[in-house]
């Protein structure tokens, strides 16, 4: 057994590697910078958890998913890995001691959000520490290309020039063939070096329905397809309205957004991934870090903004390799609605400007005096306060991000923190002389270890049973402890927060790109367009259009998608449908004119078939015929 299948059998309980792993590992082992494209529930995580479990030193994983960076933290430690996250919301205490903690090589794994990587406390440690690899997972966030452009991705390279000898490990799950080129040029990539595992997902079946009442159409479907289920759509509202309907209609079902308290969002996952909750109805909000391998149906009530996107939620269905179902429902307001969010989402300069301004007052900020600074956030009290449209607010954020200035961070939950700051000595003394703490102060010795070194997360509701009390007056303990210089007590919290990557600036010095603005534009447009393209086609394979959009041109019908099941109800094979539709095709854009008897005749295949697949075609729009009976080709 080799080294790298020993760390995988002992930490993950597999004897082998999923395709494509094991040839990621060893190319980041023998130091190579790899870029590694794994369709959604491949294993990316594994491809650098393995060799750095192999390597000294510490490896670095960067991702803006602030949920799966604390899930796969969680994971780690649970398996007796020390590891470590930093992102936007922890406090300047929090921060220092978790990079020296790195520095003097206590953990394996420091997770960052992007943002972090520019600051001068993480630039001083990191010149410090002993890294073994660069992990950065959701690499298309590097180009303008991507679907989800970050600009502090770009910052990536310069930490390479601190780690020359470092290789870079960058993962994604979806990426276009331009994405993937860029993702190599922006990291520096020494030469360019891709595993690429196949989009096709066999046992996924791809069905799209133009229907004006989704919700019957909905409940239909589930009740033929058996197993558990998630159905998308965009609101939080709706999250709800649709968990309702199926409630009534006998179906087991929760909602799922992100206002929902951390708390009651945990239970709701373990009731679904128990089984005991057969739907979960959610925003894009849930699937990250959610592990479950036997979902089988996916179902988008709304039309998703890019085929990235629709990608990777359709593809949480069926990864223990059985059959699944990933349904679309559409109707014409669904196309209206997605080519209005053009405008929506791409608000006027001025307006971008206006809100950064607004940002300034209501988190009360000077100018020049806020880099590198972290501040709660709530979007609805914001756009109450100064009269803001909230989708026109929200979209200027998000081009303010693009353009480098700030990073917003949408709700996670954070949870409470202690950490003893006082000398051993000098917290004996201190018991003695406050006999009210001492009780309490050793039953948080004695639940929570490595408190003298290290921030511990505390439960609030726990210290409570067990003292027989009140959270209120565990909090009154917590505070006064540290009011009085013997801990550091971190509240909990679950908002979402700003960091700004520069000083806040004068308005007249606040810059807004015309031409990535006008980039970015027409990339959401084209995106748009390849999604509309998707659900309206007719007359193509479904599975094909997915992996053309992704640059895998030599692919095959996949028989089973809604598109095929039409073909296959002719009673023709696959390669008979094929090789005729090819002839009729070449034949007519050879062919300045052609009847209808005249084509038949010229096609050396049983009369009766070529009439069935020319009848196809008919009505999928794709010949017609003139005044004049000449057929041509749409």
């Amino acid at each position: 057994m080799s080294e790298i299948t020993k760390i995988l059998t002992k930490y993950w309980g597999f004897s082998s590697f999923r395709p494509l792993q094991e040839d990621i590992i060893n190319s980041v082992l023998d130091g190579k910078d790899t870029l590694g494209l794994m369709p959604t529930g491949g294993g990316k995580s594994i491809t650098f958890q393995v060799p750095a479990l192999l390597k000294d030193g510490i490896c670095i994983v960067v991702t803006p998913l602030i949920a799966l960076m604390k899930d796969q933290v969680d994971n780690l430690t649970k398996q007796g890995i020390r590891a470590v996250a930093i992102y936007s919301g922890m406090s300047n205490h929090e921060i220092d001691l978790s990079l020296d903690n790195c520095v003097y090589g206590k953990y394996k794994f420091l997770y960052l959000s992007p943002e972090r990587l520019n600051t001068d406390i993480f630039r001083e440690r990191l010149r410090l520490m002993n890294v073994s690899l660069l992990a950065i997972d959701e690499s298309h966030c590097i180009s303008q290309w991507g679907y989800d452009f970050r600009p502090s991705y770009l910052r990536i390279v310069d930490i390479r020039t601190i780690l020359p000898n470092v290789p870079v490990l960058a993962l994604t799950a979806t990426a276009t063939y331009k994405v993937v080129d860029d993702i190599q040029e922006k990291l520096g990539f020494k030469e360019k070096n891709i595993f690429r595992k196949s989009f096709e997902r066999k046992n996924l079946i791809y069905i799209v329905r133009k229907v004006e009442n989704k919700e019957d159409y909905l409940l239909k479907t589930i009740k033929r397809i058996k197993g558990t289920g998630i159905v998308y759509v965009r609101s939080r509202k709706k999250t709800k309205q649709i968990a309702k309907l199926l409630l009534d209609n006998g179906i087991s079902a929760d909602f799922y957004n992100a206002g929902v308290s951390n708390e009651k969002r945990e239970i709701k996952q373990i009731n679904w991934k128990r089984g005991k909750t057969r739907v979960i109805v959610a925003t894009n909000a849930f699937g990250m870090g959610i592990d479950k391998s036997n979902v089988r149906f996916v179902v988008h009530m709304d039309i998703p903004n890019s085929l990235e996107a629709y990608y990777q939620e359709a593809g949480r269905g069926g990864r223990d390799e059985k059959t699944a179902y990933a349904a679309l429902f559409y109707n014409n307001e669904d196309i209206e609605n997605l080519r209005k969010q053009i405008k929506t989402n791409f608000p006027e300069i001025d307006e971008i400007k206006k809100v950064y301004v607004a940002l300034g007052s209501y988190l009360n900020i000077t100018i020049e005096s806020s880099k590198n600074a972290s501040f709660d956030f709530d979007i609805n009290e914001f756009v109450n306060r100064f009269r803001l449209d909230l989708m026109s607010t929200y979209s200027s954020i998000k081009v303010l991000q693009k353009e480098g200035y700030l990073e917003y961070s949408e709700s996670v939950f954070v949870p409470s923190k202690i950490i003893f700051i006082t000398k051993r000595n000098d917290l004996y003394n201190f018991q003695i002389s406050n006999s009210k703490f001492d009780s309490f102060i050793k039953l948080l010795l004695r639940t929570y270890s490595g408190v003298f070194t290290d921030y511990a997360r505390i439960n609030e509701a726990q210290l409570a049973r067990l003292t027989n009390s009140t959270e209120e007056i565990i909090k009154t303990y917590l505070i006064e402890l540290s009011r009085k210089g013997i801990i550091n007590y971190v509240p909990q919290k679950q908002k979402p927060s700003v960091f700004f990557n520069t000083e806040y600036l004068d308005i007249k010095n606040l810059k807004i790109s015309k031409e990535n603005y006008g980039l970015r534009k027409q990339t959401f447009i084209t995106k748009i367009e390849s999604v509309i393209n998707y659900s309206a086609s007719n007359n193509k394979c479904r599975s094909q259009l997915l992996l053309e959009y992704f640059g895998e041109d030599d692919s095959y019908r996949c028989g089973n998608c809604d598109v095929c099941n039409r073909r296959n109800e002719l009673g023709l094979s696959k390669y008979e449908f094929d090789v005729i539709l090819k002839e009729i095709k070449e034949i007519i854009q050879k062919e300045e004119s052609i009847l209808l008897n005249e084509l038949v005749n010229k096609i050396n295949y049983r009369e009766v078939k070529i009439i069935k697949v020319i009848q196809w075609l008919f009505e999928n729009d794709k010949l017609r015929q003139d005044d004049n009976n000449v057929l041509y080709w749409k």
